[in-house]
């Protein structure tokens, strides 16, 4: 692998000018294919193979009358403190404000009239009208949206209180602020790092680049293959991040071999040949990761898992090809002016910088027992809080409360009962519509005598009479565990009444979604961790040649991950230092979300691990024994694996300003986690462990050896590479005689 990389690392030099030009190329066709894109991304969920999602589905097919994935609006309104809303006044403002909403876009199919529908609260306060729409919430055009925002503001201006919620609502621009956030303090970083503003520009525009061509993929999909936004904002995220970092390690790498005496050429070919081996290495665990996340079979997660693997696909490849080539035309402002100056320089940055990393790796070999067990046991107390994990769908109880949505949803809670904003939807269906009817008749008269139930709705059947719709109203929150306990009586009493009857019923719903999401999740969580562990581990053991350094590995992992989850909880669902985020609102956490930062916080983490380790196997393959390997290898690798995780930190926290709820803490969790392993697990407890096991810790049994290819990570063999006299002086017009004048 060393080998192959430094040959295309010198060929990646050499001609600089095509390399550069053919990403040119791909990035503006790229560009091309998202400008012609059509339509917004989707904000929808899917749950297949979920009850909830069946009745979903069932609805879709009976009922196409309802347009059921049309766009829809929830209008509320409600009178002056101490007047009804019928009074004349007040329902003449009504009136004319529903007509706003009515004339706010053509794609408005009807509006309901509160009085007639009966959706007026007992204290004739406030009411409520039902808006739906021709099209999807994905082609309501931004007029549309405003449209409706600016009846709604119309309604307000003549003296009621209006909100709505739904997904015709005007949609909050997620600001670019996050990114450039991130992106600015990754800049500061690597100039303080480098102490130039040529290196510490290289690894911004490589990263500028692969997130270009990856986000441009992505929005020329997401129309034809109906892309969340969570998934351009997930791979933009990770993007950034290990764009900069993969950067991070070949530039870092090449100062060196620069300092070593190597010229630009050579020294650029060598950096892609070790470091370059390592990038390759790291990003393939970070995309097994990912694409792992398909086990569990759930089309946001898929969709969101590829196209971050898909980012990590392309930062590999512009780290490996696009690196090199723009260090040919950085020549000496990457290197120094003179080898001698360069060398100086940079010895005096390796020893003022790596001073506190000799120190720190010095006392973790003298105590590692000790210092095993501390932060063992400090990750174990930042992780208890994940004992009291609550997972959840978001909904518009779980928004800003200074948002429309969440002004609505505490309006209907308050005037038609906590359990209105989550009603449960029952479907009763048979191919015989006389057992349909019969079915949905047990169903109806059973459903009142149920616990926490407030209201049933008569069945209403569609036109063939082979379904009907029950819509049960509980008592309870849609979050509460009365309205989870609710849910699960309905569904035994579902079992029993088919049973009798042969009728089949069906329960979703708020409620019902987050029960279903929640044990789809149990039952792949097992087998995702199997594969992606699986995988990993045996990608670990061919780089490092090693049983016990890839389970150790995998080990911390789990460390960190349930760190990260406590931390999660801590602040997300009790709010500890909410404020200091711009946390709004706490609840339970996105059901999501733990699979998801299991996934990409695994891939993180074996990515320091490969960077760390590589250097500490190097030292050791070339000689050194155990404990100098760790302390040679920790030296060499602490400060940039340290930038490496400010920036990915940095980049992830930015993250946290967003609007979106599930991006928004997965920025946080992000930043954490990575805290958390680069720090704690990967800087303490691995070289701790590998302390402890000594030589054990490299050895591998022999009949495994003979299986393994040899891949060469540690460039062995470019140890006993000799340089070849570059067949050309002149590239492009581009000479090499100031890097050799700095030579001399």
């Amino acid at each position: 692998m060393a080998t192959f990389l430094h040959r295309i690392g010198l060929a990646a030099f050499q001609r600089r000018r095509l390399v550069v030009l053919l990403w040119a190329l791909v990035l503006g066709v790229m560009g091309v294919a998202a400008a012609s894109s059509s339509g917004p991304q989707s904000s929808s969920v899917s749950l297949p193979g979920t009850e909830a999602q069946r009745a979903i589905d069932l609805l879709a097919e009976k009922f196409p009358s309802a347009n059921a994935e049309g766009a829809a609006a929830r209008v509320v309104v409600r009178a002056p403190a101490g007047e009804k809303i019928s009074s004349t006044g007040n329902k003449e403002t009504l009136e004319a404000t529903l007509a706003e909403v009515k004339d706010s876009s053509p794609h408005v199919a009807q509006v309901s009239d509160p009085f007639t529908a009966k959706t007026v609260s007992a204290d004739g306060s406030t009411a409520y009208a039902q808006v739906t729409y021709t099209v999807k919430d994905t082609d309501l055009t931004d007029g549309d949206r405003t449209g409706l925002g600016k009846a709604l503001e119309w309604g307000r201006d003549h003296g009621l209180t209006v909100e709505a919620t739904g997904n015709a609502l005007p949609v909050a621009a997620e600001s670019s602020m996050a990114e450039a956030i991130g992106f600015a303090l990754a800049a500061v970083i690597l100039f303080i790092t480098f102490g130039s503003l040529v290196a510490a520009g290289l690894p911004l525009v490589t990263a500028l680049v692969g997130v270009g061509v990856t986000m441009s993929a992505i929005t020329a999909l997401s129309g034809p293959l109906n892309l969340s936004s969570s998934t351009s904002s997930l791979a933009a995220m990770l993007g950034i991040a290990v764009g900069i970092d993969y950067a991070l390690f070949i530039v870092s790498r090449y100062r060196s071999e620069r300092a070593a005496g190597h010229d630009a050429r050579e020294a650029a070919a060598r950096a892609n040949g070790t470091a370059g081996s390592a990038v390759v290495f790291a990003g393939l665990t970070v995309v097994i990761a990912l694409v792992g996340l398909t086990v569990v079979n759930l089309p946001i997660l898929t969709m969101m898992g590829l196209g971050a693997a898909g980012a990590v696909v392309v930062a590999v490849l512009v780290a490996v090809t696009l690196i090199p080539a723009l260090l040919g035309f950085a020549g000496e402002r990457i290197g120094g002016k003179a080898r001698k100056q360069s060398t100086t320089r940079l010895a005096g940055i390796r020893a003022g910088r790596t001073g506190l990393a000799q120190r720190w790796i010095s006392y973790v070999l003298r105590k590692p027992a000790k210092v095993l067990a501390l932060a063992v046991i400090a990750l174990g107390v930042v992780a208890l809080p994940a004992t009291k994990l609550e997972l959840g769908l978001p909904d518009d109880g779980s928004k800003a409360a200074s948002s429309t949505q969440r002004k609505a949803y505490d309006m209907l809670s308050q005037s038609f009962g906590p359990g209105f904003n989550g009603p449960l939807t029952v479907t009763v269906d048979n191919q015989d519509p006389a057992v349909a009817r019969t079915g949905s008749q047990a169903m109806g008269k059973t459903l009142t005598d149920l616990p926490d139930v407030a209201a049933v709705t008569p069945a209403v059947f569609n036109e063939a009479g082979d379904t009907a719709i029950i819509t049960v109203i509980p008592k309870s929150a849609p979050g509460s565990d009365a309205t989870k306990e609710l849910v699960g009586d309905i569904r035994t009493l579902a079992d029993s009444t088919g049973a009798e009857t042969g009728a089949r019923s069906l329960v979703t719903g708020t409620t019902a979604l987050n029960i279903d999401v929640s044990a789809k999740f149990s039952k792949a969580i097992a087998p995702y961790l199997a594969v992606v562990v699986g995988l990993a581990v045996l990608v670990l053991i061919l780089v490092f040649r090693s049983i016990l350094v890839p389970v150790k590995a995998a080990l911390g992992f789990l460390l960190s991950v349930l760190a990260s989850l406590g931390a999660l909880v801590a602040v997300f669902q009790w709010g500890w230092l909410k404020d200091l985020i711009g946390l709004e609102q706490t609840g339970p956490i996105m059901s999501l979300m733990p699979v998801l930062l299991v996934g990409i916080v695994f891939g993180l983490a074996m990515d320091y691990q490969v960077f760390l380790v590589t250097r500490m196997r190097e030292a050791y393959v070339h000689g050194a024994d155990a404990r100098t390997a760790i302390e040679t290898g920790f030296k060499q690798s602490a400060t940039v694996v340290t930038v490496a995780a400010l920036i990915m930190i940095t980049v992830f926290s930015g993250f946290i300003g967003a609007h979106d709820a599930m991006i928004k803490s997965l920025g946080f969790g992000l930043a954490v986690a990575v805290a958390f392993d680069a720090f704690i697990v990967r800087m303490t407890i691995i070289p701790a462990v590998l302390a402890l096991l000594g030589e054990r810790a490299w050895s591998l049994p022999a009949w495994i050896d003979r299986i393994l290819p040899n891949v060469d990570i540690e460039g062995e063999k470019l140890a006993h590479h000799k340089p070849s006299s570059p067949t050309e002086e002149q590239q492009g017009g581009h000479t090499l005689t100031h890097q050799r004048s700095g030579q001399r």
